[in-house]
């Protein structure tokens, strides 16, 4: 069983370098190798056969004990960047279930897959029209390809956060403070867009990102509340006058309908008393017509006179 996991093993060793010779042998003209490339590639795989024998022997003689250091399992929310002897094997990652590697040559790395927020911290800026405030984000963001996030930059993770502060600094910096203060979406929308765009050749497929929340200084906070309280002053005097006039206005036809018509006044009058007369009111003044007062004055004063 040793012997044949070791012919298995060697197979499995060789299939990925073959594959990337073929590879080689097709590359354009502007990608061929010099010969200077061609000598370290020879060099490289003398180099390679030795310790892939190395290996082998190691392996079959520690057989069955050397398949817990030459089998790993990748989840399914991962995947397993293999280098071989410092160069990506196969030229893609493997994942996700068992994968097998050998120990004396390989160097694994896993990468996760699913998606990884993280806050922006509170940023001061200076808007267009020079004014200062601290906004903070929030950004979600995943791998789509993991070979690409481990060669081609060093910590993928620590490259993309600060890139989205660069960002949020950068792009609030052309914006007013009332743009910043309605439109967040569609900044958040623009700022999504140009951190996908820097984080493509990362590998990195930015999904969402969104302002949380933006702090105006002390000062400004209470000039703004200032201002909208007047403005709310000056609206409400406006609808009050609208009111007085619409009520003068029907007051003068009401006092119009009423003198055409002397009994609705006195209508009126009683209407009014039977209103104050449901509340507890300890004083109630009868108002009396002048002619009435006129008449009784009159009288009294002819009689005294015979």
């Amino acid at each position: 069983p040793g012997f044949g996991f070791v012919i298995c093993s060697a197979k499995v060793l060789l299939e990925p370098w073959r594959n990337r010779r073929g590879q080689m042998a097709v590359r354009p003209r502007h990608m061929q190798l010099t010969s200077d490339d061609e000598g370290d590639n020879e060099s490289y795989g003398c180099c390679f056969y030795i310790l892939a024998t190395l290996s082998l022997l190691v392996i079959g003689l520690t057989f069955p004990f050397s398949l817990f250091f030459c089998i790993k399992i990748v989840s399914e929310y991962e995947r397993a960047v293999i280098f071989r002897l410092g160069r990506v094997d196969s030229g893609q990652a493997k994942g996700p279930g068992l994968i097998f590697i050998f120990p004396c040559l390989d160097t694994v790395k896993k990468i996760d897959l699913r998606t990884i927020s993280f806050d922006i911290p509170p940023q001061e800026i200076l808007t267009r029209d020079s004014v200062s405030a601290t906004v903070d984000a929030v950004v979600y963001y995943r791998i789509q390809n993991p070979t690409i996030s481990v060669t081609e930059v060093e910590n993928v993770a620590m490259s993309t956060f600060l890139l989205a502060q660069t960002t949020l600094r950068n792009m609030l910096g052309t914006k007013t403070l009332a743009e910043i203060l309605t439109d967040r979406e569609a900044i958040s929308h623009e700022m999504q867009t140009q951190l996908d765009e820097a984080t493509d050749k990362w590998g990195v497929k930015v999904e969402i990102v969104e302002m949380k929340d933006v702090r105006l200084p002390k000062q400004l906070q209470r000039a703004m509340a200032a201002e909208a309280e007047a403005s709310r002053d000056a609206r409400a005097k406006v609808i009050a006058a609208d009111g007085e006039q619409n009520a003068a206005r029907a007051l003068r036809e009401a006092a119009a309908v009423l003198d055409q018509s002397p009994a609705a006044l006195q209508l009126r009058y009683l209407q009014t008393l039977t209103t104050i007369s449901a509340q507890n009111n300890h004083t109630i003044m009868f108002p009396l017509p002048l002619s009435l007062l006129r008449d009784l004055f009159g009288r009294g004063g002819g009689g005294g006179g015979t």
